[in-house]
């Protein structure tokens, strides 16, 4: 079949070319007129070619305007003045004929292809289909395909099953809230879209299908972040049968590795990734998801001013992190860092002692330091000339997270982030419960989690002290996967949930389908999902997940572009049986 708009793709002709007579298709980029000549950038997925409009057609050709659709005709002729900045730079088309496919306004909203513009991103998302045209956001959305396409083959020559789940499904508690969906058919009943294809899935084992995955799209009502996207996701959501964490292990650091691996020039770490309790994560990192790139480690110093009469200090739990090489850092420094920890994390202070040439304490809360303290110090933190200590004093939780930010931004204005590599760990031995807000006990991971012990551990340990099969993957300080060994034991089951408040019944009527077949021969399995939409941002090189979506929510959870989320009409509602009251 022959293209009548093209024989060639803007990007691929070369030097070799010359001569040839072409035509090719694509926006226009660019418009230098000379008056009786027109130089043309033309562009499409591939690349650039100039096109040369000489003087019997640059009259005719004023018409022509930025980032219409055009078709060229014309001859390959070598450039005189080359440009090595682009793969065509060596050629240009001298135009014989064109044709305008596609008429553009002459005003646009912003200027596509420059990249360091300050355009407002609400601006940007309701013109997103111009937006795409923007080389480095179209070169994302292309990333993500190819990526997308690693993972499947990934996953097909470990001999996963591709299956689809329901998008129209129950709602449960599974940690976020709901989108509900009102059924017309059953007044006063509602689908919910599923936060994750979770109880599918375990069913998937149940039916006998050793192992599923799918690029599964979820939704949840949760608060936009940078890193995480308002409503929907997608995960590459996979389960085995008759598996253990190990299994569960070996997969996503054969899988994750090679996609990265396909995909960037970084250095990635190699399996087997770190393991990292979540306790002993939350006290050398200050979070559960620890960029291992920064090599700053929060210790405790609690026992050290077990006695202190300083009242900053007093009956607190005090965590220190030593930074070296700190003698050209001025009290400025140091008075930023102090605010950053106040206005940003929510500190009380942030205190801080410098160590000089002599071994001296300097600066900061210094004098408050008895000799017997500063022996302890010197013999428990190693310290060097010319370090400083950096001091956090909190109830433990605020304390562990404070110097989790502290060590952050430290990292940061430090510039200690180790370049070019991606630095994978797991995140292991979740608690299988932690404290709401309410003070009541709730589950801290995964309800559907299998507790390490089993049922003795649910009837024997305190429910703060009961430790699960649960894991999260965990790169550059971002959390990219998560998953658990899956409790698969319908009297384990509902003794879980009867410590997090909810009876047999409830668990009959929330889960009834997995508390059903779980009496009729379930193997035990595990298994993860990995957040596709992050991982494309990692690989990216973006800061925004946005940047690496085709067509986002902004930040307040809108469609920018589509105008949603938005009103319907009276007829709509009354056929899902629902009533707006004002």
């Amino acid at each position: 079949m022959v293209n009548e708009y093209r024989t060639n793709n803007c990007g691929e002709l070369r030097i070799s070319d010359v001569g040839k007579e072409v035509r090719l298709a694509g926006f226009v980029q660019k418009i230098r007129n000379l008056g009786k000549m027109l130089f043309i950038d033309l562009r499409d997925e591939h690349g650039i070619t100039q096109i040369v409009i000489n003087e019997d057609l640059a009259e005719k050709a004023k018409e022509i305007s930025n980032e219409c659709t055009l078709t060229v005709s014309g001859q390959v002729v070598e450039r005189s003045s080359k440009n090595d900045k682009i793969l065509t730079g060596s050629i240009e088309i001298i135009a014989k004929d064109y044709t305008i496919l596609g008429k553009c306004r002459n005003s646009l909203p912003f200027e596509i292809n420059v990249l360091d513009q300050n355009v407002r991103e609400d601006l940007r998302l309701q013109y997103r289909f111009l937006d795409l045209r923007n080389e480095k956001i179209h070169k994302n959305i292309l990333l993500r395909s190819k990526i997308l396409k690693d993972f499947r083959n990934e996953m097909d020559a470990l001999g996963f099953t591709e299956i689809q789940t329901p998008i129209l499904a129950n709602s449960s508690p599974e940690g976020a809230r709901d989108f509900l969906v009102p059924s017309r058919l059953h007044p006063g009943e509602f689908y919910a879209l599923p936060q994750a294809p979770q109880q599918f899935k375990q069913l998937l084992m149940v039916s006998g299908f050793e192992k599923y995955y799918q690029i599964a799209p979820c939704f949840r009502d949760e608060d936009p972040r940078a890193d995480r996207s308002p409503g929907e996701f997608y995960q590459l959501d996979f389960e085995m049968s008759f598996a253990t964490q190990e299994d569960v292990f070996n997969v996503l650091e054969t899988v994750v590795y090679n996609v990265f691996k396909k995909n960037t020039d970084w250095e990635v770490t190699k399996a087997p990734f770190v393991r990292i309790p979540y306790r002993e994560s939350m006290e050398k990192y200050g979070t559960d998801k620890p960029d291992l790139r920064n090599p700053l480690i929060i210790e405790d110093v609690t026992d050290v001013f077990e006695d202190t009469e300083f009242n900053a200090f007093k009956n607190k739990t005090v965590k220190v992190i030593v930074a070296s090489s700190m003698e050209d850092k001025s009290r400025k420094f140091f008075d930023k860092m102090s605010e950053y920890a106040v206005e940003e994390l929510g500190a009380k202070g942030l205190a801080w002692i410098k160590v000089d040439e002599s071994n001296e304490l300097t600066g900061g809360i210094s004098k408050f330091i008895t000799p017997d303290q500063k022996e302890k110090l010197f013999e428990k933190l190693k310290l060097d000339k010319n370090s400083a200590m950096f001091f956090i004093a909190d109830e433990k939780e605020k304390a562990q997270k404070i110097a989790g930010g502290v060590r952050i931004k430290l990292g940061e204005e430090l510039d200690l982030i180790e370049k070019n590599i991606y630095k994978f760990c797991l995140i292991v031995d979740f608690p299988m419960y932690e404290l709401s807000d309410e003070e009541t006990i709730d589950f801290n991971h995964n309800p559907f989690s299998m507790p390490q012990g089993g049922l003795k551990a649910l009837e024997e340990k305190e429910p703060l002290e009961i430790l699960a099969y649960q894991y999260d993957l965990v790169c550059n300080g971002y959390e990219v996967a998560s998953g658990a060994v899956r409790n698969h034991d319908q009297e384990i089951m509902t003794k879980a949930f009867e410590i997090a408040g909810y009876t047999e019944e409830d668990v009959k009527t929330k889960f009834g389908a997995l508390y059903n077949a779980f009496s009729y021969g379930t193997p035990p399995h595990a298994g993860a999902a990995p957040g596709l939409d992050r991982l494309i941002m990692l690989l990216a090189h973006e800061d925004n997940i946005r940047e690496v979506i085709a067509f986002p929510k902004n930040k307040k959870a809108r469609d920018m572009m589509m105008g949603a989320p938005s009103r319907v009409n009276e007829k709509q509602l009354k056929d899902v049986h629902i009533k707006i009251e004002e």
